[in-house]
């Protein structure tokens, strides 16, 4: 039985015809009759597909596998070639991206919150900010020095917001420009009197220190172990040395006696000025505005410019010479 329907199928497929008279052709539909499947074939059939597929236990049916989707694989398979990392900052392929995340996130809190109230910029709060060198070593990136005043001018303006209706966002934002050491909020140590009634104060002056300690007396000033014009040739340092003194008219109510180290003459003189005023405000507090009018409390943080190749001095070019 499975010889013949085989050989009817093959002959049907070249055309040809089993029975006697098979030198004709064959009608369509005796055609199509012969080309039906046999039982026996689809039994074979059957058997492979359940060989290969998969069978349901329960109730014998056989399932044929999913169909697969060619197109959408295709498609997963060209974007994996041509997929690539998607950075997470939209500033990653500038020089800065840290400053310019942090820059563009100051300007929108700016556009959103610029209708809040405003407070004097004398009543906000003191803060330090980050100088250029600190921005850029925390963030490790060459910063420009115009792209951080404009940085800063929104900083400024963000943080004279009203402190009850400053949002959360702008205090976060405001906080990797604020330097670690706050120094408005640093309380200077008062500088305290001996049993000798003697009270020492510090002063420095390019590259010269001294150190005087003042007691009440009549009058008497030894520098180093002499006496201030023994010391100081010029008239110009001995005035400067007890400047504190002569502005607050007090010159002949406190003895010195200083140490000082370092420097020139000028530099020691002006020196001693500060350190004078220092433990004169330990026995008078009370005249600290007339020594600052004076100019004896701060600090004169001025050096000589270093010189520089190509320069005669530190700005001072050589004399051009036409022949």
């Amino acid at each position: 039985m499975a010889s013949s329907s085989r050989q009817g199928l093959t002959s049907a497929l070249r055309g040809v015809s089993t029975r006697p008279n098979g030198g004709q052709r064959q009608p369509l539909e005796q055609q199509f009759q012969s080309l039906q499947l046999t039982p026996a074939i689809v039994h074979r059939r059957c058997m492979a597909s359940q060989y290969n597929g998969r069978r349901d236990n329960r109730n014998n049916d056989i399932t044929a596998a999913p169909e697969f989707d060619f197109g959408s694989f295709a498609r997963k398979f060209a974007l994996a070639n041509y997929a690539r990392p998607v950075p997470v900052s939209p500033s990653y392929f500038s020089r800065t991206p840290s400053f310019n995340d942090r820059y563009l996130t100051l300007e929108k809190l700016f556009r959103a919150y610029s209708n809040l109230p405003l407070i004097p910029a004398a009543d906000a709060e003191r803060i330090a900010w980050k100088t250029l060198a600190d921005l850029r070593q925390s963030f490790g990136e060459p910063v420009k020095a115009t792209d951080y005043v404009k940085c800063l001018t929104i900083v400024k303006r963000l943080h004279q917001i009203h402190p009850e209706l400053k949002p959360d966002a702008v205090k976060s934002a405001l906080q990797d420009f604020k330097r670690d050491v706050q120094a408005f909020l640093n309380v200077t140590n008062p500088i305290p009197i001996d049993k000798f009634g003697r009270a020492l104060g510090v002063g420095k002056r390019k590259s010269s220190i001294a150190r005087a300690f003042v007691v009440e007396g009549d009058g008497q000033v030894l520098v180093n172990g002499k006496t201030l014009p023994d010391y100081f040739g010029r008239v110009h340092d001995r005035e400067s040395a007890v400047w504190a003194l002569h502005s607050t008219d007090r010159i002949d109510k406190y003895n010195v006696w200083a140490r000082v180290e370092g420097g020139g003459t000028t530099g020691q003189a002006e020196a001693l000025t500060l350190a004078i005023a220092k433990a004169l405000l330990a026995h008078e507090p009370a005249l600290k505005p007339a020594l600052r009018r004076a100019g004896c409390v701060t600090r004169d943080p001025r050096r000589v410019e270093r010189k520089k190749h190509g320069r005669v001095k530190a700005r001072k070019g050589f004399t051009w010479v036409k022949r």
